[in-house]
């Protein structure tokens, strides 16, 4: 009993001293987390759109900066429902925004390119 109070004594200050120094330089850890790599890659393809995709930006009258800067940058990853081991190209379900999402994408990630396939409107 004695060594876990020495050993509490010790690790609550250090965390409250480490988490107020990463806290000041600004670090943080989203970009490990899935779904922020998962967007990243993305972001960082040439991106293909399917015939459907394309009528179904049209017709919801989305335009590319707002699919790229909105839709998929603040998307939610629903791993749930995508296929991220699939080979070649993991699928993934994507939302937006995270809360009450209006928006629903499909897109397989492969090595070069992102290929998008659906764009539909939840409500």
């Amino acid at each position: 009993m004695r060594k876990i109070k020495f050993f509490a004594f010790g690790l609550i200050p250090g965390l409250i001293i480490v988490f107020f120094v990463l806290n000041k330089k600004g670090a943080s850890c989203s970009g490990y987390l899935p779904n922020s790599r998962v967007i990243a890659e993305t972001l960082s393809k040439d991106f293909k759109y399917s015939e459907t995709f394309k009528a179904e930006m049209e017709a919801l009258k989305v335009n590319e900066k707002f699919l790229k800067d909105s839709i998929i940058t603040l998307g939610k990853i629903d791993f749930d429902r995508s296929k991220a081991q699939q080979k070649p190209c993991p699928s993934y379900l994507m939302t937006y925004p995270e809360k009450n999402p209006r928006y629903e994408i499909t897109f397989e990630k492969c090595e070069e390119n992102a290929v998008l396939n659906s764009l539909k409107k939840l409500r």
